[in-house]
């Protein structure tokens, strides 16, 4: 930005410009401080720009380059954020960050920025709709972080000629399929193994959408298949060109004789002819000798016996007494399953009921007598709750001299009311026993003709 001072400084030792000059030499300074400091504030601009190549149509099986451009007309700080796709009927391999570089120029102003690639093969025959993907991204001299979207995309996608709908559709620019075949010795004997390797390389397919070859059982060979290997090939230099299978299986000679593994064919779509073509690997054929040192882990002899005989199945007659009586109980125990559900409720309920009356009974509060003199400062409420339980209204002074002195000692003029308490403790067991007894007099005893309700104490 160039200063006021700098500005001024060409008609330094020079004549005094006139007033005519002067008014028209502020206002252009003006406008130039305007128009640097509007530029100064001004946010970048950030733009989103997605394209699809093949622009409209594809083939299933096939491959689809979607191209993120992320175009700013200052820098980047840091890498964009870029959004997840997924797309139903279709794999979809995202960026893996390697970005080409772009400079692009629009409504006259030079943008610069990266362009993302994501790869997407269609697996069915269908229309896919790329919706909108926000970016996100911190360009220099912004102040926060800017977010944009691209513009929607579509395109549709259609079966092969030659292809079934439904059957696995491999295309690919060019293929090379080819197998290995590792002896454990040499010759073979039974009780060797020989280990099928076949490699599948596609370019311009990703290594997700390459087809399984079929490894299927030979007669008179076991057979340990291996997970399959599976990866994406590139230039060498981070650029996606195709991907990759290795398949491998491992056959256990079981008999002697020769053996056959049959020839593997693979049809796939030429994206450069555009037609159809078949990739094969030949069949492979061996002689096993006979091996008397082998001994199988199962004794397959064994097993031919058994599969040629009858399987009959024999209980005797406990046996079928058993298996009714069982049949019963278990009959039972089903629709008797409504009464114990009813009984077990009623139980509960019973439960219930016992417990909220125990916990309204002179037993419980009497229970929580000794705890409360303990506490620190003592209570009396268990005593009063125990009381009021115990049918003997609030008169405690009828309990013996030990309760009367314990009173008089907390509320008296001259309170003791440590040796009271210790005292108090200490005929519990008389005072219980006394409240019993006076209650069973108080049962046998008239009406009296004014009696306490214990709805009147609280």
């Amino acid at each position: 930005m160039i200063s006021l001072k700098d500005r001024v400084a060409p008609f330094a030792g020079k004549p005094a410009p006139t007033g005519d000059m002067r008014r028209t030499l502020l206002p252009c300074l003006l406008l130039t401080l305007l128009i640097s400091t509007t530029t100064l504030a001004a946010e970048p601009d950030l733009r989103i720009q997605a394209s699809l190549q093949p622009a409209d149509t594809a083939m299933v099986g096939s491959l689809v380059e979607l191209h993120l451009d992320v175009l700013t007309d200052t820098w980047f700080t840091s890498a964009p954020t870029l959004p997840d796709l997924k797309l139903p009927g279709a794999l979809v391999m995202p960026s893996d960050g390697h970005a080409e570089h772009l400079n692009q120029t629009f409504d006259g102003k030079s943008f610069n920025g990266m362009r993302y690639t994501y790869l997407i093969t269609p697996n069915l025959a269908q229309a896919f709709d790329i919706p909108p993907l926000t970016v996100r991204v911190t360009p220099g001299q912004a102040t926060t972080e800017l977010s944009a979207q691209s513009q929607p995309l579509h395109f549709t996608a259609t079966q092969p000629p030659g292809f079934q709908p439904g059957e696995p559709v491999l295309v690919a620019q060019k293929l090379r399929f080819s197998q290995k075949i590792v002896n454990s010795s040499s010759p073979l004997k039974v009780g060797d193994s020989l280990t099928r390797e076949v490699t599948l390389q596609a370019d311009g397919a990703l290594a997700m959408s390459l087809p399984t070859p079929s490894l299927g059982d030979v007669s008179g060979l076991s057979r340990y298949p291996k997970s399959p290997q599976i990866s994406n090939l590139d230039d060498g230099r981070g650029h996606f060109t195709g991907g990759q299978r290795i398949d491998s299986v491992t056959y256990r000679i079981d008999t002697q004789g020769q053996h056959s593994l049959p020839a593997i064919e693979l049809k796939w779509w030429d994206a450069s002819s555009q037609q159809t073509r078949t990739a094969q690997v030949p069949a492979v054929s061996f002689d096993a000798a006979a091996n008397s040192a082998y001994k199988p882990v199962f004794s397959i002899s064994e097993d031919l016996k058994k599969l040629g005989q009858s399987h009959r199945l024999h209980l005797s007659g406990f046996a079928l007494g058993l298996l009714a009586l069982l049949s019963a109980v278990v009959l039972l125990a089903w629709f008797a399953r409504p009464y114990m559900h009813r009984a077990h409720l009623a139980w509960q309920a019973r439960r219930r009921t016992r417990h909220a009356a125990w916990l309204q009974s002179p037993d419980y509060a009497w229970r929580q007598i000794p705890a409360q003199l303990d506490g620190q400062p003592p209570q009396l409420g268990a005593l009063y709750l125990w009381t009021r339980r115990s049918r003997n209204g609030l008169k405690l002074t009828g309990f013996g001299p030990r309760l009367q002195a314990f009173l008089r000692a907390c509320y008296g003029r001259q309170p003791t009311k440590d040796q009271a308490l210790h005292q108090l403790k200490e005929s519990l067991t008389t005072l219980h026993s006394q409240a019993g007894h006076e209650q069973e007099s108080l049962a046998t005893a008239l009406r009296p003709l004014n009696p306490v309700h214990e709805k009147d104490f609280p």
